[in-house]
């Protein structure tokens, strides 16, 4: 039985972490916001987390410290590749450099921006606000799905 090719996971960290899951194709397939009230609670929630996804071939993740580690630890026991960086790195790919003058307005701007890449992506709208976590997940995947390849280039939004 052949295997299924990786997905890619975006995620902004934190205890209040947003998600964001690609295809191999690049495209975002689905993306949320999942609080933890501790380190420890995000250690135990992360294997159900990664266990309800596809196979995983990436995890792009921004921020640091000792959650990254948590994160790096469990993609280095599944054997995926892991990739951690700070929000200038993928904002600058994305945004112009006038829409990101504060971190208040390179919020605003990611909202707007993931919200074309889930209308070019087909993935579900948001019922409701887009939290921000969730939207700079989108964007960091986004930046990753290049950065690995899944894209040439970043889409036509």
């Amino acid at each position: 039985m052949a295997s299924k090719p990786p997905h890619l996971l975006g995620v902004d960290m934190g205890l209040r972490t947003g998600l964001a899951l690609y295809s191999p194709e690049g495209r975002l397939v689905k993306y949320r916001s999942k609080h933890f009230g501790s380190k420890s609670q995000l250690r135990k929630g992360l294997h159900s987390i990664i266990g309800e996804l596809p196979p995983l071939g990436w995890i792009w993740l921004e921020g640091g410290g000792d959650i990254a580690e948590v994160w790096s630890v469990h993609a280095e026991r599944r054997n995926i590749e892991y990739h951690q960086l700070q929000a200038e790195e993928w904002r600058s790919g994305l945004l112009l450099p006038r829409q990101q003058r504060s971190g208040i307005q390179a919020k605003k701007h990611a909202d707007t921006l993931a919200r074309k890449v889930i209308e070019w992506s087909g993935a579900s709208r948001p019922r409701g606000q887009l939290r921000h976590d969730s939207a700079e997940a989108i964007l960091i995947g986004l930046h990753g799905a290049i950065q690995s390849g899944l894209l040439p280039k970043i889409p036509d939004l």
